[in-house]
């Protein structure tokens, strides 16, 4: 079995597994290793940051915050050393002009977006084709409220985007929530930085439904370590207290990640485990360490510590087939969907419209490669239903599309627990989890 995950393999044949047990380390968070870089590089003093996510993702948020002058200097491993801009009324960035390609990284585009549209330089922000098709019109409708000069260089309502200097004034922005809580996660960081110090309080009102609310209260949190505080007030508006800044709280360990850990312990769940993941726990900052409890639903047996989670199969043997609202865990609910494969009856994935601007439409691609396996599935506007082939078998050797994206190679490896899969382009994972079939393979007994 090809193993590595190099740009050039084309496919990675995964045979039938018959168990999984084992401990995995995970690697750092992806949304708290970007959030992180941004919030040191914005703040006053040096921030050293542990266990940062080795990743294209986090290697674009890097490649960026050097490009605009910030100093970074790696330390130890995935340890590195920030020395913050002192970000605060009119931001300005050492380097005050530059072209940015940001890959098709969301936690970078859009945080990025907001940052540099209140300070005084010219920037073009590109990325991938695939990122120029998610939209990102409510984050830039909501930056010109408060007089951010920005352009759209190809199609309305998408990047790229040009950001050029402008009067940045008022001190309230509205923005609108169902499409990608992203866009109020880039407003939330930004928003300190365009009032002087001492000024009124600063306000944001979410209008309709505000989807993936645990990625905002992680946000929240790690705005807080950074000295700047934010009111959350029943989701529909946030409040910043004026005269707040970035401060650096000196050292900041970067967690596991909790998407990553849906993998193994869904594994746990499906082949036998137990499989124990490393680096998350009960008291995570993550939402999508919620999944723990999605696999209780399906009657998985997990236990969890203060630093790790650990799944095994049901006392019964089988899973069984939930019916949930997945707002809470977007990202993880992908993993569910494999899952459902392995459970008895028909399993319905709601609230998951926000699939669809993702490095894919996951709904689509989800539904397609589903049918693959055997599986009846029924895709709506924003739910998916997945019921498991007749008589529980799945397709021999089915050849899984990834559409370049990472949590479709990563969630379609565990149908390898019930038959022989190929996974086409598996270098997908470097995204976010360059070892991951490596990790995989680590707990599997063939």
């Amino acid at each position: 079995m090809i193993l590595s995950a190099r740009h050039d393999v084309k496919f990675l044949d995964l045979p039938a597994i018959k168990a999984v047990e084992g401990v995995v380390r995970l690697p750092g968070s992806k949304s708290i290793s970007n959030r992180i870089l941004l919030l040191a590089a914005l703040a006053d003093g040096v921030t050293t940051i542990r266990n940062l996510l080795a990743s294209d993702d986090t290697a674009r948020m890097l490649d960026a915050l050097e490009a605009l002058g910030v100093a970074i200097v790696p330390i130890d491993g995935n340890d590195y050393r920030v020395r913050g801009i002192g970000g605060q009324f009119p931001l300005r960035f050492p380097v005050d002009e530059a072209d940015l390609f940001l890959g098709n990284a969301g936690t970078v585009f859009r945080p990025l977006t907001a940052v540099l549209a209140l300070s005084q330089g010219r920037y073009r922000l590109s990325g991938v084709s695939r990122m120029h098709e998610r939209p990102i019109g409510d984050l830039v409708d909501a930056l010109r409220q408060v007089g951010a000069d920005i352009t759209y260089l190809g199609k309305e309502g998408f990047p790229p985007l040009q950001i050029q200097p402008a009067h940045i004034r008022g001190n309230a922005i509205t923005v609108k929530g169902d499409v990608s809580s992203q866009f109020l996660t880039g407003l939330l960081i930004a928003l300190p930085l365009s009032a002087p110090a001492g000024g009124e309080a600063l306000a944001i009102t979410v209008m309709g439904q505000l989807i993936s609310r645990p990625y905002v209260d992680l946000t929240i949190a790690l705005m807080d370590r950074f000295g700047v505080h934010v009111e959350n007030e029943g989701w529909r508006q946030f409040a910043l207290p004026g005269g707040q800044r970035y401060c650096s709280p000196g050292e900041i360990f970067v967690e596991g990640d909790a998407s990553s850990a849906s993998y193994f312990l869904a594994a746990g769940a499906i082949g036998g485990g137990p499989v124990r993941v490393e680096g998350i726990g009960q008291d995570s900052l993550q939402g999508d360490v919620h999944f723990a409890e999605a696999l209780e639903k399906m009657g998985a047996c997990v236990r969890r510590g203060d630093n790790w989670i650990e799944a095994g199969t049901s006392k019964s043997g089988y899973l069984r087939a939930i019916d949930l609202d997945c707002n809470h865990i977007p990202d993880a609910a992908m993993t569910l969907a494999v899952a459902a494969l392995f459970a008895k009856g028909t399993t319905t994935l709601r609230n998951i419209a926000s699939w669809r601007v993702k490095e894919t439409d996951r709904l689509v691609a989800m539904a397609k490669e589903l049918h693959k396996l055997g599986a009846i599935v029924e895709e709506g506007p924003d739910f998916l239903r997945i019921t498991p082939p007749p008589g529980g078998s799945l397709a021999v050797h089915a050849a899984i599309d990834t559409y370049d994206d990472h949590r479709m190679a990563m969630c379609f490896s565990l149908a390898s627990l019930g038959v022989p899969v190929r996974i086409n382009d598996p270098a997908c994972v470097t995204k976010t989890f360059p070892d991951y079939f490596e990790k995989f393979t680590a707990i599997t007994k063939a």
